[in-house]
């Protein structure tokens, strides 16, 4: 599994994300509430990547390990 590929398209992912994310926090017609309420979405979906991520390190790591007994 080549880990390092899909680190990168995450990187690519993230930079996405992060550019949503300045949208919304530039949007002054947005109060409070509703900065938050878009703001969620968004954080919870790079959380959900980077747990994704660490899963395939995981599994690649333990597939290996049973490779090499």
């Amino acid at each position: 599994m080549n880990i390092e590929f899909i680190e990168s398209k995450l990187q690519e992912i993230y930079k996405e994300l992060e550019k949503e994310v300045m949208e919304v926090l530039m949007d002054e017609s947005l109060d409070k509430k509703q900065t938050n309420l878009r703001m969620k979405p968004l954080t919870s979906s790079k959380k959900i990547l980077q747990n994704a991520l660490e899963s395939i390190k995981m599994v690649d790591k333990l597939s290996k390990e049973e490779m090499e007994k």
